[in-house]
């Protein structure tokens, strides 16, 4: 498992075809019977039950590093970053702004127009108009208090498809919350990953587990315009799409260039994010939302951190070696030519390690 720049990721064995959606069946159905039960089934089971055990008996409180910094906007105020939201008329948490919400706003203000010109008084409590135009989820609200286990804070984000969840405290003597922090899937996992040495048993090959998405991916190509990605964000409610490189020009990965003779159609060249968006913006440079998906990646920072692939040979134990090392929010699956093959997100390791098998454990 390696940044998409370091090395090519390669296949151990035959390659899965993943052209027809999978039967889903209850998944005691497609294990061996237990005399025939092969040693990584079992090691898998007892990985998944040593991350379960660990996250019950650690609080959400215990993810957070000894020193840090929390910012919290009012809904009165006016511009745009991630945050919680605080409405300070009812003195109460009001919700997570993310990267969605902005990305709803630019939409917004792209099928209107003629309200441009108002965008700099946008307050954030206008979000809910914002939200009912578009026909859009509203922030979400949900939040844990950060005494409480962390497996309870994980089911809580999967339960409300968040992919993080803020930690809000109760104070006892005036009887009014604040909020501690927010805990992101990928502190979480890079949590597990540092004190769970077990999550070296999750060794089944994606290929196997299918976890994560494999068909019907949302894709663009370097020539597309920008805000027709936008609209299919906000359509599946996706935070990134994978680039490919479908003009048939010679891809090269690093310093290695895939062999002339094949077909480059398909190939992974980028990911565009929802970040791309906002850092294209945040200067107030509207009108290049109509620039193409390449010109609008030539801006990115110098200090990005690049693509992160893996194969379908790879197990999560390998992904959980690089959630530790990088900070990684999605890997995109590849074959050996670097062609598409799905997408898995953090979302889908942490569904995978709470959800796998749960109704077999005693």
């Amino acid at each position: 498992m390696t940044k998409a720049e370091d090395t090519r990721p390669h296949l151990a064995g035959p390659f899965i075809s993943l052209g027809h959606a999978p039967f889903v069946q209850p998944s005691s159905y497609l294990r061996p019977p237990m005399a025939e039960e092969r040693p990584v089934y079992r090691e898998e089971r007892q990985g998944l039950r040593a991350i379960r055990n660990f996250l019950k008996v650690r609080t959400s409180y215990d993810v957070l590093p000894l020193s840090f910094r929390l910012i919290i906007f009012d809904t009165s105020l006016t511009g745009i970053v991630s945050a919680p939201l605080w409405d300070s008329k009812a003195s109460k948490f009001a919700g997570l702004l993310t990267t969605s919400d902005y990305i709803n706003v630019i939409q917004y203000y792209f099928q209107n127009p003629a309200a441009l010109d108002q965008i700099d008084q946008f307050r954030l409590d206008s979000l809910r108009e914002v939200e009912k135009a578009l026909g859009v989820a509203p922030p979400e609200t949900v939040s844990i208090d950060p005494e409480r286990p962390l497996y309870e804070a994980c089911r809580r984000m999967l339960e409300s498809r968040a992919r993080r969840i803020p930690l809000v405290t109760n104070d006892s003597q005036t009887d009014r919350s604040h909020v501690l922090s927010v805990l992101t899937q990928y502190r979480i996992l890079k949590f597990v990953a540092i004190n769970v040495p077990d999550t070296q048993m999750l060794r089944r090959p994606l290929g196997e587990l299918l976890v994560g998405t494999y068909n019907n991916i949302a894709t663009a190509s370097m020539d597309t315009p920008v805000i027709d990605v936008i609209h299919i964000l906000v359509e599946r409610s996706i935070s990134s799409m994978p680039i490919l490189n479908s003009d048939g020009m010679p891809f090269c990965h690093g310093i290695h260039c895939l062999n002339a003779n094949i077909s480059d159609a398909g190939v992974v060249y980028n990911v565009f994010e929802s970040v791309d968006v906002i850092a294209l913006i945040k200067g107030g440079v509207y009108d290049e939302l109509g620039l193409t998906v390449g010109e609008v990646l030539k801006k990115r920072s110098p200090e990005f951190p690049g693509i992160y692939t893996c194969s379908l040979n790879d197990g999560l134990d390998t992904i959980f070696d690089t959630i530790r090392k990088s900070r990684v929010h999605r890997l995109v699956v590849v074959d050996e030519h670097f062609k598409l093959k799905g997408v898995l997100t953090l979302s889908d390791i942490l569904q995978y390690i709470l959800l796998e098998g749960e109704n077999d454990e005693v």
